[in-house]
């Protein structure tokens, strides 16, 4: 193997945009408060977590398009409209898991909070960081699904080289050309930069993530 033939890389998109800090939000949300329409909203969200990404990527490219309410953006086929993607790919797993470790969480520790006088704001983060390895499981499984995404990608994407290429449109292109093991060494560089962030939060989480 002489090396990769193609450009691809990681779509970047504005650095101070992320879609964890409102999603976590709004799973403490949903997990603590109730109101009218909760358990809707609740079903809604875990839906989600069961739509197929090229199914995204359609109503993205429907919104992009020059067409569409959005067109007058240009976004489509940009890095940016990819990491739109990624963000909506997300956003389920880490409003549902959230919402799961919020109320696993012994209900104590915020009305405690509360009681010492802690506005609800900081007992909402005091909840949190008794939670903060599920919390953590949420963002890297969110990272995993998006890292290993495709059909989003290519879609919104049009996975053009060196622009919106990345490993796994790439790791598509090199085995629809037949080319099986560039498609095997770029697969094998997403296998470890999955186990990399798996084996961070077992340090992280500290001998009791390693049990």
């Amino acid at each position: 193997m002489s090396g990769f033939p193609t450009k691809y890389r990681r779509p970047d998109g504005p650095d101070d945009v992320t879609i964890a800090p409102p999603s976590i939000a709004l799973g403490f949300l949903l997990a603590k408060k109730r109101f009218p329409g909760q358990r809707t909203l609740v079903v809604l969200v875990q839906a989600l977590l069961s739509f197929p990404t090229v199914v995204i990527g359609l109503l993205i490219y429907l919104l992009l398009s020059r067409r569409g309410p959005l067109g007058a953006l240009e976004l489509l086929f940009t890095p940016t409209a990819i990491m739109l993607g990624y963000m909506l790919i997300a956003f389920p797993i880490l409003v549902v898991f959230t919402i799961s470790a919020v109320q696993g969480a012994d209900p104590r520790v915020y009305e405690t909070a509360r009681a010492l006088g802690a506005g609800r704001l900081r007992a909402s983060l005091t909840t949190l960081f008794e939670v903060r390895f599920g919390i953590l499981a949420a963002v890297v499984n969110g990272f995993g699904r998006a890292v290993s995404e495709v059909g989003c990608a290519i879609m919104v994407g049009g996975n053009i080289e060196g622009l919106t290429r990345n490993i796994p449109t790439a790791i598509a292109l090199e085995t629809t050309k037949g080319e099986f093991a560039q498609g095997i060494a770029l697969g094998l560089v997403l296998m470890v930069v999955a186990l990399g962030v798996n084996v961070l939060l077992a340090l992280l989480q500290g001998a009791g993530g390693l049990k």
